[in-house]
């Protein structure tokens, strides 16, 4: 083994490190150490590589007097730290000349030879000289290629492997500090200072005489995960060629389309199959192995971890695990918790070949295709007919709410992560893409204008890939959810692990359905106010809202508190006795009334009053600010009746539930809260109400009163707040909004710009803003807790579901987290995770 400070052979004994000198290196050491037959190689270091970048070249005399070869062909490949991070291209064949190429001229024959000197002058010239491939890929002899690159570089093709090598390794340096590389892997998570290490490997030559080859294997589906061989061979090829369209190349095992390596050399193939299942065992992955067969004689070049969609990765891991070769804790860190969200929607098929008509946020995982509707009513008659729509709105408002659940995926020009269509969008599992870039939506004339001028009408079909944020033409070819064995363990092993509550967002008996599907610990928030846009119940609440005197408002109320019972009882029913956390009405009064001409007219003709009364009492309901005005706990204290008759039917719909032999004990939570008052009006009320029912009844009620925490003020008068409040729930939609001063609507129109210039990490309203809105959280914690010991903490809201936010509230010791029945599995995955990290850093700060 030689080493020296700028490389180092690649033996069972030599100082090769990740860390050091990049993934792919490490990976060659370990199959060296298994006993592969690796080809000889040398590896270069991070540091090695940046000085070559910066013009100082290693010796490469005494690197290519360490092969033992004759003729030398060399290849160099890439070896960043994680494979995401990806690298600059393998080149193969390094130290081919004209001495090179007579020699094996006379080994392999003139052809062999041949082929072997046009691929490298190819790569050379276009890949590390950067020369237009056009006359190269034209060029058909070794001597055309070399004339072409003669006339474009005034300069003769170098001879010298020396000088081939230092160009090679001077490219590659260079090609990894460029602006566009290190954009790319900084999106996959790497640092901006992360190193590129190099490996250079004997070139094993599958064009020698007999049964040589080259070819790609590994032993499992790229998109189930299930056991399965896959590749090609090919024979008389170098690198990856047998993975291109190519009619020669042969199956691996055998297969009725056609011969297969198996059959071919039956010995080279069980060597293959034998080196799978030591690799898996070793190395604890599957891995994909790049191989070569030289004249019978088998050589494993490289080895990967199997690439592979999420579906796959869950299968394989859970078997792993299952089979012992890792651990279920280990399994579990080896899923990303934002996989699990394509497993539980239809995907768009990622082999499909499909035409892209416009770019927007992804919004709501998922996709989905169907006929293009502009309006509620347009999508609720085409659920009525079963037939697929999709809602396409400028921008959605509760009015819409109807339409979204009748839609089978939502467009919106406007909006980002955290606008109101993503935000219901995501709760009802509905794909969304958002804030399209380009598009403009005319509802008048019910048309899509697309980025490039054309158009698209009411009726045609299109395709939402909420997933990728894509806005596809037609109906797009899709792959099934799959929610098979390996999910439901992982689920398992995941509600085995944490030590943190996850509760659901549910509006309706429906949602609470799906939660009850994915195991939740219960409801942390039902908000009460989608309950009232069903066609009818809407009618009576804008009766409520027009009543002029106590009495029409009771009478209004009285007609609304069955339809509330009923909901209650349903949804008690289905939560099982499980928590359930009801908020009372939030919503500003005015956002229950039409906002158009149309709908003021059909208003006026339910309520059977005219026309200007009806826009009289909207105008007098309008507010600057409505977001901080007459909403959540002010309409409870300015008009009582409202949050009388939710908690009567509350009450109600408990004893109902309890009779059955359910035990039942609902969580009422006040909205908004900013001062101690509100809480104690609110209570007074609300005590007196139960007591009623108890003894209207004759049955005893139990029931808990809390505060949903999303003013900064509650947060910091936590203590006062708590001492009328079994709990606080903090709401960080609005406590985000709140501290920042930013409207999480509008907000989508400036933020990236803010995130680029680095005004903010990440968007607030996607991840939880630790240093400020963190604080405050805590803060109210620790008063919260220090007024009232048992006083039980909780996050709700779009956070709730989010791994960096579980994992504060994990360390901050709240007792549950909720969010929308579809990030459920992830919060539960993310939640196990945190435990895990916990356990092997426990001192980690919050």
């Amino acid at each position: 083994m030689l080493e020296s400070p700028d490389f180092t052979e690649v033996t069972t004994t030599a100082d090769i490190r990740k860390q050091r000198h990049g993934n792919r290196a490490k990976c060659l050491q370990r199959l060296v150490r298994l006993g592969l037959p690796v080809p000889q190689t040398v590896a270069l270091s991070f540091e090695t590589v940046r000085n070559i970048a910066n013009g100082q070249m290693p010796d490469l005399t005494s690197l290519l007097g360490v092969f033992e070869a004759d003729p030398l062909l060399i290849s160099v490949r890439s070896s960043s730290e994680a494979a995401d991070w990806g690298g600059p291209g393998t080149i193969l064949n390094i130290g081919m000349n004209d001495a090179t190429h007579s020699l094996l001229s006379e080994r392999l024959g003139r052809e062999r030879a041949d082929k072997l000197y046009l691929r490298f002058i190819r790569s050379f010239a276009i890949e590390v000289m950067r020369l237009d491939d056009a006359p190269f890929l034209d060029a058909q002899t070794p001597a055309a290629a070399m004339a072409e690159y003669a006339a474009e570089m005034d300069d003769a093709f170098p001879q010298d492997p020396t000088v081939q090598l230092s160009e090679v390794l001077r490219s590659m340096a260079r090609a990894w500090e460029g602006t566009s590389a290190r954009l790319l892997r900084q999106a996959q998570g790497a640092p901006a200072d992360a190193g590129l290490g190099l490996v250079v490997q004997r070139m094993a030559l599958g064009l020698a005489p007999g049964q040589s080859g080259a070819g790609v294997i590994q032993f499992v589906s790229s998109v189930t995960g299930e056991p399965q061989v896959t590749g090609r061979y090919l024979g008389q090829a170098l690198g990856r060629e047998a993975l291109e369209s190519n009619a020669k190349a042969l199956f691996l095992t055998k297969d009725p389309r056609g011969p297969s390596l198996e059959e071919l050399l039956p010995e080279v193939y069980a060597e293959l199959v034998a080196a799978g299942a030591l690799m898996r065992r070793k190395l604890r992955a599957e891995m994909q192995a790049e191989f070569t067969i030289e004249e019978g004689r088998l050589a494993i070049l490289d080895a990967v971890r199997v690439k592979r969609v999420a579906r796959a990765n869950l299968n394989i891991v859970t078997r792993l695990a299952r089979d012992g070769i890792i651990t279920r804790q280990e399994a579990m860190m080896r899923v990303e918790p934002q996989e699990l969200s394509q497993l539980l929607h239809r995907q768009v098929d990622p082999a499909a070949t499909v035409t892209v008509l416009a770019k927007g946020i992804a919004a709501a995982p998922g996709a989905a295709s169907g006929k293009i509707v502009f309006d509620a009513a347009a999508a609720q008659a085409a659920l009525s007919r079963d037939e697929p729509c999709i809602l396409v709105r400028r921008e959605t408002s509760p009015e819409d709410v109807r339409g979204m659940h009748a839609s089978d995926a939502i467009l919106t020009e406007r909006g980002g992560m955290t606008s109101h269509a993503a935000v219901i969008a995501r709760g009802l599992g509905v794909p969304c893409v958002s804030g399209a870039t380009g598009v403009k939506v005319d509802h008048d004339a019910k048309q899509i204008i697309l980025p490039d001028g054309s158009t698209l009408h009411d009726g045609d079909i299109l395709t939402v890939d909420g997933s990728s944020g894509r806005v596809l033409s037609g109906a797009a070819p899709m792959v099934e959810p799959a929610l098979d064995g390996a999910f439901g363990e992982l689920m398992t092993w995941a509600d085995d692990l944490r030590d943190i509550g996850i509760r659901a967002n549910a509006d309706t008996p429906a949602d609470a359905a799906l939660a009850r599907t994915f195991g939740v610990d219960g409801i942390g928030l039902c908000r009460t106010e989608h309950m009232f846009f069903e066609p009818g119940r809407l009618t009576v609440m804008r009766e409520m809202i027009f009543a002029e005197d106590p009495g029409d408002r009771a009478a209004a109320l009285e007609r609304l508190l069955p339809m509330q019972r009923a909901d209650f009882i349903e949804l008690f029913t289905i939560m099982q006795g499980a928590p359930v956390c009801i908020r009372l009405l939030d919503p500003p009064l005015h956002e229950f009334l039409p906002s158009n001409k149309e709908g003021m007219r059909a208003m006026a003709e339910a309520l059977d009053i005219p026309l200007s009364r009806v826009r009289a009492h909207i105008e007098s309901l309008n507010e600057y600010n409505p977001m901080l005005g007459m909403r959540g706990v002010r309409l409870g204290v300015a008009i009582p009746e409202i949050y009388e008759m939710q908690a009567r039917a509350i009450f109600e719909a408990a004893v109902e539930v309890g009779r059955n032999g359910t035990p039942v004990v609902p969580e009422i939570m006040i909205p908004l809260v900013s001062a101690q008052r509100e809480v104690e009006l609110v209570k007074r009320r609300v005590d007196a109400l139960a007591a009623s029912v108890r003894g209207e009844s004759g049955t005893e009620l139990d029931f808990r009163l809390g505060v949903m925490v999303e003013t900064p003020r509650a947060a910091l008068r936590a203590g006062e707040i708590a001492e009328n409040s079994a709990f606080l729930s903090f709401g960080t939609n609005d406590l985000t909004q709140m501290t920042y001063g930013l409207s999480r609507d509008d907000a989508g129109r400036f933020m990236s710009a803010y995130v680029n210039e680095g005004v903010y990490p990440e968007d607030p309203f996607q991840t939880l803003d630790l240093d400020g809105v963190g604080e405050l959280l805590l803060l109210g914690a620790e008063r919260g807790r220090a007024a009232r010991p048992d006083v039980v903490l909780s996050l709700c809201g779009e956070h709730g579901g989010h791994p960096e936010s579980i994992a504060f509230c994990r360390r901050a010791g709240f007792d549950y987290v909720s969010c929308s029945p579809f990030r459920v599995p992830v919060a539960k995955l993310a939640a196990a995770q945190a435990r895990i990290r916990h356990e092997a850093s426990p001192d980690q700060g919050v």
